[in-house]
């Protein structure tokens, strides 16, 4: 998958999965035990991790894009089952198929994939006019144009900052609401057009819509909170010595990446100074290993929405 890299892809670009080799030897310590990737995308990763699976390894996926789904079909291996669903749900899907507490792996690429990009029906682009829609599963929740439709400049102002971290998001809703009061927003180009007609300050070699499309994602999406109940879960679901393997593709993830295995690394550092203590009463339940690692550059030739990859790795302790 991919986030909010370059939206434009080279001529003759085909999706590539990102840190594609780097993931999966990260992930795969015993290639007899069960691993999970969460995010399915168009397999990539998955397809990967059964050439390194044994006969006795077995791989579940999951992903709520029904084209993923049908992807998915493709793949004749008795090895490998997907589910429909979003990824904070790892831990009950796992659960179900009576893997929980014995993954041995968990690969989280977390964002939008090329795929979902490239297409105009989707609505993720603000390069290729379709419908104002943005959803990861177009069945379920609101679209970006029913939000835009019924949220005050307020709470846009509030999504831009925060999700786009767009320093113009006051502004920009202002124009989107006093826009909306003639006519309402129903396709990407007509919203692309009238933020780059009130943004007053492009920023080099980036479309100045860029910042309000990936705000607009995420929180129809529900991308951060889902982020951060899927780590909860992969935690939980982990068997002990487990890989958590995360690829991330812009700061908010990364951060909240970061910051969970950070504080599961040191433990509870809340403790009064001077109080003895066991080192397993800390609960440090993560170990990470090594630092964070970025896409080679041949990689991020062949694919571009590559380049701001970021990918952590750690290791369940107990």
């Amino acid at each position: 998958m991919t986030s909010s890299a370059p939206d434009t892809p080279p001529r003759g670009y085909r999706h590539a999965s990102v840190l594609l080799d780097g993931a999966v030897e990260a992930l795969i310590h015993d290639p007899d035990g069960a691993y999970l990737d969460g995010t399915f995308g168009r397999g990539g990763h998955s397809r990967a991790i059964l050439d390194r699976l044994g006969q006795g390894g077995r791989l579940l996926a999951i992903d709520r894009d029904p084209q993923a789904i049908a992807e998915a079909a493709a793949i004749h291996d008795d090895r490998f089952t997907i589910e429909r669903a979003e990824f904070a749900r790892l831990g009950e899907i796992a659960e179900r198929h009576g893997l929980h507490g014995r993954l041995s792996g968990i690969l989280l690429d977390v964002g939008v994939s090329s795929p979902q990009l490239d297409d105009p029906e989707r609505g993720f682009s603000f390069l290729r006019d379709g419908p104002l829609d943005m959803r990861m599963d177009p069945t379920q929740g609101e679209s970006a144009a029913a939000f835009i439709a019924r949220a005050g400049e307020d709470e846009l102002a509030r999504v831009f900052k925060e999700y786009g971290e767009e320093r113009y998001a006051r502004r920009l809703a202002r124009a989107i609401v006093a826009r909306r009061s003639e006519r309402p927003f129903a396709r990407t180009a007509d919203l692309a057009e009238v933020v780059k007609a009130a943004h007053p300050a492009w920023e080099k070699h980036k479309h100045p819509a860029t910042r309000v499309f990936q705000a607009l994602r995420i929180r129809v999406n529900g991308e951060l909170e889902q982020l951060d109940a899927a780590l909860e879960a992969a935690l939980e679901a982990l068997a002990p010595g487990g890989h958590l393997v995360v690829i991330s593709f812009h700061s908010l993830e990364d951060r909240r990446v970061k910051r969970f295995i950070r504080h599961h690394v040191r433990g509870d550092t809340h403790l009064p100074r001077g109080v003895p203590i066991r080192d397993d009463q800390l609960e440090r339940r993560l170990e990470a290993l090594g630092r964070a690692q970025r896409p080679t550059p041949q990689e991020v030739d062949e694919n571009p929405r590559a380049r701001s990859a970021v990918m952590r790795v750690a290791r369940k302790r107990h």
